[in-house]
């Protein structure tokens, strides 16, 4: 075995201890509730482990383990990224629930796009495998512009960098923006797929040194958000648009009676008079038809 291939040993078996450490580190603080997904993730990747390490030797076994545990894992990503979201979005349930939508939708259409892709380009390699390398890409991209989402709004919401769930998608984004950088250079021919692997396991264990970080020192308390006031707009904006008025409500037609009766009132009564003072009896005599007629 060469230096490199005992190098890329390690720094894989580096994941399930790092990975171990954030568990532990999240059941002590009792985070698990808040953020089960991601507490699920690490668990099912220490499992994963477990089951492919044993059979890294017989290509079968390791191929169809490996690509289920691929497919796995790009659900609980998108699932991590859903949480994050309403984590930072737990203040305003308006905008929360809005979230919801947009990425049960997103979800759909990236699964739609992936099965798209790789049967056009199923020519080299399985659709399947290039369903899920596809659809991998996308949820990348996603936690690469959730990082890019929360570092340039995180005042404007109130959360603070030292928050558990800005630490997951900080990791998350971390990963996401080398791994496509990468694909970019080995697309472009500088990089060969080991050097992939390996500089994308050197990457995850930095995320994983970066979760035991914030299970251990992060805070639970939010920042007092730098313009409130435009948030809440945003949130009093959603309410409405959600809950209009409906079309065939009666205060409209009662408010309009009860400005034209002021208007005659003050037009052809004395100002002081006690229909300008009381228009609710104005109102009265005009629906009852018992008041005073007016001659046009």
């Amino acid at each position: 075995m060469s230096t490199s291939q005992i190098l890329d040993l390690a720094l894989w078996c580096a994941h399930p201890v790092l990975q171990s450490v954030v568990v532990v580190a999240i059941w002590r603080r009792k985070l698990q509730k808040q953020f089960p997904a991601f507490f699920s993730y690490l668990i099912c990747q220490i499992v994963f482990f477990a089951l492919i390490f044993p059979f890294r030797s017989h290509y079968t076994w390791f191929f169809w383990v490996y690509w289920v545990g691929a497919a796995v894992n790009v659900v609980m990503s998108f699932m991590i990224i859903h949480e994050i979201f309403v984590d930072v979005f737990r203040p305003y349930h308006t905008l929360k629930d809005l979230g919801t939508v947009i990425f049960k939708w997103a979800g759909v259409v990236m699964l739609l796009v992936s099965i798209v892709v790789a049967f056009s380009n199923s020519a080299d390699r399985g659709w399947l495998m290039h369903a899920l390398l596809t659809l991998q890409r996308s949820v990348r991209l996603v936690q690469f512009g959730l990082v890019l989402f929360l570092l340039l709004f995180a005042r404007f919401l109130g959360v603070s960098k030292r928050q558990f769930s800005f630490g997951i998608a900080l990791g998350f984004g971390f990963m996401a923006g080398v791994e496509l950088l990468l694909l970019a250079i080995v697309a472009g021919g500088y990089m060969d797929n080991r050097g992939f692997n390996s500089v994308n396991m050197v990457v995850y264990n930095i995320s994983l040194l970066g979760w035991i970080g914030y299970a251990v020192f992060s805070v639970g308390a939010r920042l007092a958000a730098m313009n409130p006031l435009q948030t809440q707009r945003w949130e009093q904006g959603l309410v409405k648009t959600h809950d209009p008025m409906p079309a065939d409500s009666l205060i409209p037609m009662f408010e309009s009676m009860v400005e034209r009766a002021i208007n005659r009132t003050e037009s052809l009564e004395d100002p002081s008079a006690a229909d300008v003072k009381y228009p609710s009896k104005a109102l009265s005599a005009a629906s009852t038809g018992t008041g005073t007629k007016f001659r046009g």
